[in-house]
């Protein structure tokens, strides 16, 4: 490598750089030459903002040099073990960075034995994917979870074995094979804050192995604990109170953030982020391609705060990336977290870390804002709200979605209701009321998920169909009430398949699913009612999917359509930021993609009743004779008018 100039390093990467690629040359040298310089090269082209995570982190400690070294060594060896189809993977990727921003990317998320049965039942419905131009499957429940409660598969009893009843390792490497050939990338579950009480380390600790003690937080009484508890909120108020458990077997008490078997991981400790980078290199090389980082938020404690979203947290999560962008190049970072616009946009990193964090987040305000505007009939808070949203890196990409496997929350800002005349808990109660089915005239069938009686806090569980109003319709055998909810349906997807990023569809959205009932009859998932809206994928339903005469063939089309025209639609490319407009219309919701091709002004009406605006705004984006792509017609123009039918949505060029 000395007759390469290295990139330029500052600080202590500049000083730990050569002795670094020095333990990363022990690791290699059996690789033939073209392999052990790519590394090299990654190594110094990522070097830099790896030590930039880990400094802040763990550079006051006196074995920082040693660690970082044997981090190296570990990020070598996962290079050396890569399978030969994933490097040729890592060098188009090199050249394509842009792969999942790309508009023909659309995502399906689906429990694994839930969609399939088993992994290899995976295989055998990749026609259907494939139906639906997926080029992104997230498999939940992949990881061995826990035996008894393990929300829904989230409390990981091994991160580098299958769930058992799914399959193998060779199973799941079989999958990730099958899909890449035909193009689609495999998200796994990676549960980053917590482990559960039966993962190894956690046994280990128990049986009183000091070192894997380390690798969690452990008090002797409840001094420290209730010192944290002051400022720390409850996720799960109903289901699992509190934040520390008793561990009587070893006389002190461990966090628990989430419920009594999750043991939050000590991301204070240098062997954690170690073990979890082992991790991603085994898993990346059976052809894991993307991981959703779970749970994120909650990494680093701080005393007097919420321990969430500190600094620390994108520091580690910068650095797990710059680990990737080393050793497994081909592979990109999701991260989970649900949190407001201001903490959000820390997770693809501002500053110094600005596009250094993740590659993906969810955009849980669009998500929310959606179905705020679908309750309430007004667009004026999801304008306001997403209108001032922090601007983005260019390199990164959204995963816009309507629902997932959890709950919704209702992340509506006290003060972006008040900027619009709204009481922010007076309309997080109406949302909640009115997606519980309580309020007068709703449509919905949902279900309240963690009332939390101390802010009245109340999230909902349940089906985009229930929530939608389409199971509600079709108990009822109301026509027109079908065909309003399906509008609906088809409006929600147009908002996230154009928004810009990783649209997600969730596994029986695409042909309406209801409430799956049967949750509160299975002793594994009666205590929680989310499993409302995880069914099993009923097949004989699917195959109505074809029959334009049905309920579900008319959604799948209906989705189907939207996908074909996104593909087609260079403008929705991720790396386009959309720029949400006032119509000063509070039926209607509108942005613009600006694209170098010509911009594209996509305008939704949220109603179930016609709506007219001026369109001024299609000249001022420079669409002077509009073509809609969803369906290739003119829209409906009179007068310097645009009309819009009940939940009609247009993506105009």
């Amino acid at each position: 490598m000395s007759d390469r100039r290295p990139h330029d390093l500052s600080g202590r990467a500049a000083e730990l750089l050569p002795g670094c690629i020095e333990a990363g040359r022990e690791e290699l040298v059996a690789l033939p030459h073209r392999d052990r310089v790519l590394f090299e090269v990654r190594l110094e082209r990522w070097f830099q903002n790896l030590v930039d995570g880990l400094e802040p982190v763990y550079g006051e400690r006196d074995d920082f040099g040693t660690f970082l070294a044997e981090l190296v060594r570990a990020l070598a060896r996962g290079h050396r073990e890569r399978p030969e189809p994933l490097k040729v993977l890592d060098l188009e990727r090199d050249l394509s960075p842009d792969w999942f921003q790309r508009p023909n990317t659309v995502g399906y998320v689906a429990y694994a034995d839930r969609f399939a049965g088993t992994l290899r039942g995976v295989i055998d419905r990749s026609d259907y994917l494939r139906e639906l131009n997926v080029t992104y499957l997230h498999l939940m429940s992949v990881l061995w979870p826990r035996d008894g409660e393990n929300d829904g598969g989230y409390a990981v009893r091994d991160y580098r074995e299958v769930d058992p009843r799914l399959g193998d390792r060779d199973d799941l490497r079989a999958v990730c094979d099958a899909l890449r050939a035909e193009g689609t990338s495999l998200c796994v579950d990676l549960v980053l804050n917590h482990c559960s009480d039966q993962h190894p380390w956690a046994l280990r600790a128990l049986a009183g192995d000091e070192r894997y003690q380390r690798y969690f937080y452990l008090y002797p009484d409840r001094t420290v604990p209730d010192a944290f508890e002051a400022t720390l909120p409850e996720v799960f108020p109903d289901l699992a109170p509190g934040n520390f458990r008793w561990l009587p077997d070893l006389g002190r008490w461990i966090w628990t953030t989430f419920h009594d078997y999750q043991w939050d991981l000590n991301w204070s400790n240098p062997a954690v982020f170690a073990e979890i980078v082992e991790v991603m290199l085994d898993l990346a090389n059976l052809g894991v391609e993307v991981f959703r980082l779970d749970a994120v938020a909650f990494l680093w404690k701080r005393m007097g705060t919420d321990c969430q979203n500190q600094p620390e947290v994108h520091d580690l999560l910068q650095a797990l990336r710059a680990c990737s962008k080393i050793a497994t190049p081909a592979v990109a970072h999701k991260a989970e977290a649900i949190v407001g616009p201001d903490d959000l946009v820390h997770y693809f990193g501002v500053g110094r870390r600005y596009g250094k964090v993740a590659n993906i987040a969810y955009h849980n305000s669009l998500m929310v804002q959606t179905w705020s505007a679908l309750a309430s009939r007004d667009t004026r808070l999801m304008t306001h709200a997403l209108r001032e949203f922090p601007r983005t890196p260019s390199s990164i990409a959204w995963a816009t979605y309507l629902r997932c496997h959890d709950d919704i929350g209702w992340a509506v800002a006290d003060d972006d209701a008040a900027a619009v005349g709204l009481h922010g808990a007076a309309h997080r109660a109406f949302l909640s009321d009115y997606y519980a089915g309580t309020f007068d005239g709703s449509h919905a069938r949902g279900a309240v998920f963690g009332h939390n009686e101390r802010t009245g806090d109340r999230r909902i569980s349940g089906s985009l169909a229930a929530l939608a109003g389409l199971q509600a319709a079709r108990e009822a055998d109301d026509g027109p009430g079908i065909e309003l909810a399906i509008a609906r349906i088809l409006v929600g997807h147009a908002i996230i398949l154009a928004f810009g990023g990783v649209p997600l569809l969730y596994m029986g959205d695409e042909i309406g699913l209801p409430n799956d009932d049967a949750w509160h009859e299975d002793p594994a998932t009666r205590g929680d009612n989310r499993w409302m809206h995880r069914p099993r994928m009923p097949w004989d339903r699917v195959a109505a999917r074809h029959d334009p005469a049905t309920v579900e063939g008319r959604l799948f089309a209906g989705l189907r359509r939207l996908i074909r025209a996104r593909r087609t639609t260079p403008q929705l490319h991720a790396a386009n930021g959309a720029e949400v407009l006032d119509l000063g219309h509070a039926r209607l919701f509108a942005f613009v993609r600006p694209s170098p091709l010509g911009d594209l002004a996509a305008v939704f009406n949220m109603t179930e009743t016609p709506q007219t605006v001026a369109d001024a705004f299609l000249s001022e984006a420079g669409i002077e004779d509009p073509v809609d792509r969803i369906g290739g017609d003119r829209p409906d123009l009179r007068a310097g008018s645009l009309r819009l039918a009940p939940y009609e949505a247009l993506w105009l060029v």
